[in-house]
């Protein structure tokens, strides 16, 4: 079993940083790839970024890459998202989560091939 914990949202002026992590217990978080999502009000949840269990291959969606960077550290159990010229839309709830299975060498961008999910972090950008 994993259990997720998200800390690090707030509010932020456009332009600015945020660094989220991801603290997983349970000793197979380690083997599994690692997502990060998010729900803006009245919208689905989206994708955002993705990270193999080992941190060799990451994926991101089209409207973070180039500014947000995923990262882990399995020494210490733990997800990061490093968020950059953050910009109002943004805005929503961010939940990392762990993939279904161990040693995937995939990166997958749908929420239904994660098993294990945090409660969620808000993140809010004003301009």
């Amino acid at each position: 079993q994993v259990q997720l914990v998200e800390s690090g949202g707030g509010s932020v002026q456009t332009g600015g940083s945020l660094r989220l992590a991801c603290a997983a217990s349970g000793r197979t978080f380690s083997r599994r790839a690692m997502g990060w999502f998010r729900q803006a009000p009245g919208k689905e949840r989206e994708f955002v970024a993705a990270i193999t269990w080992n941190g060799g291959s990451t994926y991101y969606s089209g409207p973070v890459k180039g500014r947000f960077t995923i990262s882990r550290d399995n020494a210490k159990n733990t997800g990061y998202l490093q968020m950059n010229s953050l910009k109002p839309e943004d805005t929503a709830v961010y939940y990392c989560a762990g993939y279904r299975t161990s040693y995937s060498g995939s990166l997958d961008y749908r929420p239904g091939q994660y098993d294990y999910w945090g409660q969620g972090t808000q993140v809010t950008v004003s301009s």
